[in-house]
């Protein structure tokens, strides 16, 4: 294999959660006075930390959010991880299976607090297959995607070079980020078209073809 590490993105690429964190996202924006559509939230935020929600409302409107806007669409999100049939992405635990068959470290790095990837994980049943030291958030760093921080956090801690890392994203923020840390990166285009995932290593829409591109 030409990678010593594979690191997944977390929503979207393991877990099936973003039409719900965007949902949820995209009414909470449009509650407190800041119209958002599903397709623009996943084009300005899919792959983000919460900061970025942030500065983007900021930017554009010169309003804050409110000072517990993030525990408030934490709490919607996970109230809504209960509600909905949260899935594991088709094809990702038999993926799994195969790396740990030969002997290949994987890891997670997300936007997504810590809280919520558990969440997520436990849904799904993918807890079975991340050890806690596996598991990186944008908490864990000071700026979040498309800062190459998180992704050479997770390097550094695994004890692989970022040179021997491959990153597997849907997120144009999460290509950029792992493009800035000086990592191959794989794009899936599941939600996002091919075309917006510029400068990956290649594309895929199946996980049962990542394999095959990593070996």
């Amino acid at each position: 294999m030409r990678y010593e590490l594979v690191i997944f993105d977390n929503d979207g690429v393991l877990v099936d959660s973003e039409p719900i964190s965007n949902t949820v996202l995209a009414g909470y924006l449009t509650e407190l006075g800041h119209p958002t559509s599903y397709e623009e939230s996943l084009r300005d935020y899919m792959g983000a930390a919460v900061h970025r929600i942030h500065d983007l409302v900021e930017e554009r409107t010169g309003q804050k959010l409110p000072a517990d806007f993030d525990d408030e669409l934490h709490r919607r999100t996970l109230a809504a991880f209960q509600e909905e049939q949260l899935a594991a992405v088709e094809g990702v635990e038999e993926l799994l299976g195969e790396l740990v068959a030969d002997g290949v470290a994987y890891c997670v790095a997300s936007s997504g607090s810590h809280q919520k990837i558990a969440a997520g994980h436990r849904r799904t049943g993918l807890d079975q297959w991340f050890e806690e030291e596996w598991i990186f958030s944008s908490e864990d760093v000071g700026r979040g995607k498309p800062a190459p921080d998180l992704f050479l956090h997770a390097a550094e801690r695994m004890g692989v070079a970022p040179e021997r890392c491959v990153v597997v994203e849907d997120s144009p923020l999460g290509v950029e980020a792992a493009r800035a840390a000086g990592m191959e990166v794989y794009g899936f285009t599941s939600m996002m078209p091919a075309d917006r995932l510029v400068g990956v290593t290649g594309h895929f829409s199946d996980m049962s073809q990542i394999p095959k591109l990593l070996f």
